[in-house]
């Protein structure tokens, strides 16, 4: 299945749940933070893995660059309890405060410990990575944003994911820069108001979770494998339309959320901003094209120990949930009538 349940692991993804919620209900930095930590001590045993080394790896690294994180939060809030006595706006903490909750998500500059992490983990825990941990720091980053400080993040954010994934043969590595350019559209939202911000992480955790539930059902970790899968070609057609979708191409559901924020960003006078960011979904969509094309394409080989275990009930959700994508833009058409 997508992730294996026993007791044990149902522990760690409800306090993994709930700690992402005290983080965000907390009147205090001091609770923000503790949430934090509690969050980052049920990560860890969901991905570490005893019989793989890999992810055994990915739980070291995440606990250490997590912790950095942390520290940093702690001793800025600290610092700032002492020598301001009340929290007005300070240009050095809030680019501090916003510094540490950017590591603790991903973002660049501090992108570098997020491909290498993912590299090591199941497609499911990929998934939580990329949705679910990004909720408590971007909320906590919105109680005391340095706008100008996040203006150059986020073209740095678009940037990177799109040139980073260009190179790339790991499909768990081309999702985790595909993540680090839609942070960028996060902060975007999150600088218009929560809402959108809410509204694009829905639509993104929506279009993520096909991907990641498509991959794992077929067992795919590499460019490669979608090549010499002897795959139905609904399913092919089903990978593009959502990749297309995840791209942001208009006629699809992932377009709508980035449509919105181009929006907001041309009625603030934001030109070059916009600009940067069409560019960048450009070069997005042109490797996520590159990989549908080879797919669909090339000759397949079939080989003789390889079975294909997409049951039909599954299928079925897969070209449901493409529809969804497909007619996404012209439902979402209406709501504007």
């Amino acid at each position: 299945m997508f992730f294996n349940l026993n007791s044990n692991k149902m522990f760690f993804y409800f306090i993994l749940f709930f700690s992402t919620l005290i983080s965000i209900s907390a009147n205090s930095w001091l609770g923000c933070w503790i949430g934090l930590e509690i969050n980052l001590l049920s990560f860890i045993p969901l991905i570490s893995n005893s019989k793989n080394l890999l992810s055994s790896e990915a739980a070291l690294k995440y606990f250490l660059t997590q912790s950095i994180a942390s520290i940093n939060f702690l001793f800025s809030i600290l610092l700032k309890m002492i020598l301001l006595k009340n929290f007005e706006m300070n240009n050095l903490f809030s680019i501090l405060i916003n510094s540490s909750m950017l590591m603790k998500m991903g973002s660049t500059p501090f992108h570098f410990w997020f491909p290498n992490i993912i590299e090591g983990l199941s497609w499911f825990n990929c998934f939580i990575l990329m949705t679910w941990q990004k909720i408590s720091p971007m909320i906590l980053l919105s109680y005391y944003m340095n706008n100008n400080f996040l203006m150059f993040i986020m073209i740095f954010n678009v940037i990177v994911g799109s040139m980073g994934g260009i190179n790339q043969t790991s499909l768990r590595k081309l999702m985790s820069f595909s993540s680090i350019n839609n942070l960028g559209w996060m902060l975007a939202a999150l600088m218009m108001t929560e809402n959108l911000w809410i509204f694009y992480l829905m639509m993104y955790s929506f279009l993520i979770s096909i991907m990641c539930f498509l991959f794992n059902m077929l067992n795919i970790y590499y460019i490669n494998q979608l090549f010499i899968m002897n795959m139905k070609f609904s399913l092919k057609m089903s990978l593009l339309i959502n990749f297309l979708s995840l791209g942001g191409l208009p006629p699809f559901l992932g377009f709508f959320p980035k449509w919105i924020i181009i929006n907001f960003l041309i009625m603030n006078k934001l030109f070059i901003i916009s600009f940067i960011f069409i560019m960048m979904s450009l070069i997005m969509l042109f490797f996520y094209i590159r990989i549908m094309y080879s797919s669909i394409m090339f000759n397949y080989l079939k080989m003789k120990w390889f079975k294909n275990f997409m049951k039909n009930h599954l299928l079925l959700i897969m070209n449901i949930f493409s529809m969804i994508s497909l007619l996404g833009m012209i439902i979402s058409t209406f709501m504007y009538m």
